[in-house]
């Protein structure tokens, strides 16, 4: 998306992020998974497998619009899909421009370029949702989600179902068995931090330190 922070917009998220960027449960994004509703971006044709669903940025950001639109002015079901479906051909330079207006449990959107109403009946609509202030703020709350604790620096832990149960820098997905192969190859620590920016010098040597016989 148009000016947006790339790190962020070229992630993807699990269930567990997205519920908690969202405030989706995960029951509801499989139910809407399940119904056709709305199908993540990355996922396994079997559902079963362990990550099996994945959701991009632009997911995310459209799944908080469509969760605004559903909850707090009650558009059914039939007519958000005519809402998606209409998000996700919004090239990225409209989408940073476009915004939503609701009257009557319908959905409009302005046209950026005519400044025109498009499927939106006539008055003042009760919500507007810009998407631009919707995608703004979706970045900050993933930053502040990636950001780690400081309590984390220089910790290992392993958590089920994390990274399929492998030992990782605590408060990442970054698996100890990674750093310490760059270690093995003869990479020094700043060359590590190199290939892991958001890893410390701490991080790094509790990786090479580990022992996974002790």
């Amino acid at each position: 998306m148009v000016g947006s922070d790339a790190n962020v917009v070229l992630a993807a998220f699990t269930e567990d992020q997205t519920e908690r960027l969202t405030g989706i449960s995960k029951r509801q994004l499989r139910y809407w998974d399940r119904i056709d509703f709305f199908a993540p971006s990355f996922a396994y044709k079997d559902r079963r497998k362990a990550h099996s669903r994945l959701y991009s940025f632009r997911d995310i950001v459209s799944l908080k619009v469509l969760d605004a639109l559903r909850n707090e002015s009650n558009v059914p079901l039939s007519h958000l899909r005519e809402v998606k479906a209409k998000l996700a051909h919004l090239g990225d330079d409209m989408w940073a421009k476009t915004t939503l207006h609701v009257l009557n449990r319908r959905v409009g959107f302005i046209n950026p370029e005519t400044k025109m109403p498009e499927d939106i009946l006539s008055g003042q609509g009760i919500l507007q949702i810009a998407l631009q202030v919707v995608t703004g703020g979706m970045e900050t709350a993933v930053r502040a989600m990636w950001q780690r604790q400081n309590s984390t620096v220089g910790k290992l832990e392993q958590k089920r179902g994390v990274v399929h149960n492998q030992v990782v820098i605590a408060g990442t997905r970054i698996p100890v068995r990674s750093v310490k192969a760059f270690a093995e190859a003869g990479y020094s620590i700043d060359q590590i931090l190199a290939e892991y920016p958001t890893l410390t010098k701490e991080d790094v040597r509790a990786a090479i330190n580990y022992d996974a016989a002790a």
